[in-house]
C-alpha cells in the first residue's frame, strides 16, 4: 500500500543530506531503514529551523506515525535532496510529509513520507494545542 502526499501542501523547509557508502545494504542500494533516518533528520532540522529544541521540562512536538513509500532506489555516492512540507492542522497536531529526490536529478522523486506530529507537555505526557506563534509560521 502506498501513502500518497497531498496536493494541498506548504513548503516549509528543504535540504541537502550525502548518501554515505554506509547507508547502501548488501543489495547496492539505500536500505530501508535509512530513509527513515533521512526524513528524521530533515524533521529535526525543521523543528530546529522554527526554533523549537525539545526539553524535558517544556512542550513541543513528537511524532504518533511515520510512513514511507519507495518509488526508486537510491544509491551511492550522490546526495538527497529532502523537502518537507506541512498539511492540515489539528487543535495539536500537525500533518508533515516529505520527498526526496536525487540533487542530480531534480523533479524525480525517490520516495515520499511523512508523519502526524503531536504539540506535547513532555512532564505531563499529554497533548496540548499547537502555540500560536507555531501555527502563524505553518498556515497557508
Amino acid at each position: 500500500m502506498r501513502f500518497d502526499i497531498p496536493e494541498q501542501k506548504k513548503l516549509t523547509f528543504e535540504m541537502v543530506i550525502p548518501i554515505r557508502w554506509g547507508d547502501m545494504d548488501a543489495m547496492g542500494h539505500v536500505n530501508n531503514t535509512v530513509y527513515f533516518r533521512y526524513l528524521e533528520s530533515l524533521r529535526i532540522e525543521w523543528f530546529s529551523s522554527m526554533g523549537c529544541v525539545p526539553s524535558e521540562s517544556a512542550q513541543g512536538p513528537i511524532i504518533v506515525n511515520a510512513f514511507c513509500s519507495f518509488i526508486r532506489q537510491l544509491e551511492y555516492p550522490g546526495d538527497v535532496l529532502a523537502r518537507h512540507y506541512t498539511g492540515a492542522l489539528g487543535r495539536s497536531t500537525i500533518d508533515t510529509y516529505a520527498t526526496l529526490e536525487r540533487t542530480d536529478q531534480p523533479g524525480v522523486v525517490y520516495a515520499t513520507g511523512g508523519a502526524t506530529v503531536v504539540w506535547t507537555d513532555f512532564k505531563a505526557q499529554k497533548s496540548v494545542p499547537l502555540p500560536d506563534a507555531i501555527r502563524a509560521l505553518l498556515a497557508p
